[in-house]
Parts: structure tokens; C-alpha cells; sequence
């Protein structure tokens, strides 16, 4: 079973911005590939654009492999240029999980392994009822307890922070960042 929630979103910007919650761990044998998602498995997929913020729910294993399916049509509704806060996670995910290759268009992160809590508080974005104060792991646990609002609730606010950010600072082509001081 999956729930969904949509609401009306007057936004500023060209394309789509999308976020994923997930459960799993991510494999510690793989630092510098994809493969470090393929034990990660997608149980919430939200989007935003110019006009509304929607979000797909599953709440057990039916829901995740009717979200599983769902999303290349949905993905491929939406319109371009795609955004996300760490392209790289949800690329991965999709790649192992979905077994889709989706290329993003811009990188919300200002370098890599920002903290998106980090940006928030830099520019001074609000919280959005987020119940988790942009920690995604209080979500996946959320989300194993059936908590589904709270999950939701969370993904709703990644998904205005992540507009705001892109709105506040712009973003970057994914696969450009570079570690402060690194090769």
C-alpha cells in the first residue's frame, strides 16, 4: 500500500527538485562507486516544482515495489532540468534499487558531504515542521515504525529547503564539486 500527499506550490524556479527517503545501510566495501547503495531500497519519493509538491509513500513491502515500478513513469512526467541536494544518493539509489539511470541537472550541495543542515541554518532557511531537523536517519526509523506522517512530514520539508537553497545560492552540475583543499 502507498499514501500520497499533494499540495499546491507557487515556486520560482525552472524544473523539478527531487528527494528520496530510504531504509537500509550503505555498503562500507564500495567508498567511491554506486555500489555503495545497493543495499539501500527507496520507500518514499518526493518532488516539487513550479506548481505542486507531491509525494509517494509506500508503508510495507507491497507499497515498495509498487513505488519501485511507479517511478520511471513518474521521473519521466516530470519536467527537466532535474535537482537534488546530493544527486550522487539518488542517482545510486535509483541505479541499484529501481534499476533506472536518471542523469540530474543540478547539485544543491555547495561541496561534497555538505550537510543540507548546514546550509539551512547558513542561509538561514526555515525548519519547515521538518520533525526531524534534517536527519534522515530519524526518518528511515520513523518510517520502520509505521510513523508515516512524521516521514512524510520530513520529506515534505527537504523538498522546501532544497527549493530555497536552489532559489538562495542556484546549484552546480552534478559530478563538479570538489573537497576544499583536495586533489
Amino acid at each position: 500500500m502507498m499514501i500520497e500527499h499533494d499540495e499546491k506550490a507557487a515556486s520560482d524556479f525552472a524544473g523539478t527538485i527531487i528527494d528520496i527517503e530510504t531504509v537500509g545501510d550503505f555498503n562500507r566495501l564500495y567508498q567511491s562507486d554506486s555500489r555503495r547503495y545497493s543495499r539501500i531500497t527507496q520507500v518514499i519519493l518526493g518532488y516539487i516544482n513550479r506548481e505542486r509538491l507531491h509525494i509517494y509513500c509506500a508503508k510495507d513491502t507491497a507499497g515498495i515495489d509498487e513505488l519501485k515500478a511507479k517511478t520511471p513513469q513518474i521521473v519521466q512526467a516530470l519536467q527537466r532540468p532535474f535537482h537534488a541536494f546530493n544527486c550522487d544518493f539518488e542517482r545510486g539509489v535509483w541505479f541499484h534499487h529501481v534499476g533506472i539511470e536518471i542523469p540530474f541537472d543540478g547539485e544543491l550541495q555547495e561541496r561534497p558531504f555538505e550537510a543540507k543542515k548546514e546550509a539551512v541554518s547558513w542561509l538561514g532557511i526555515s525548519n519547515y515542521d521538518d520533525p526531524f531537523y534534517d536527519i534522515g536517519f530519524e526518518c528511515m526509523k520513523a518510517w520502520h515504525k509505521g510513523d508515516f506522517s512524521k516521514a512524510i512530514a520530513h520529506n515534505r520539508a527537504c523538498l522546501l529547503k532544497e527549493r530555497d537553497i536552489l532559489l538562495k545560492r542556484g546549484c552546480v552540475a552534478p559530478g563538479t564539486l570538489r573537497c576544499i583543499g583536495g586533489d
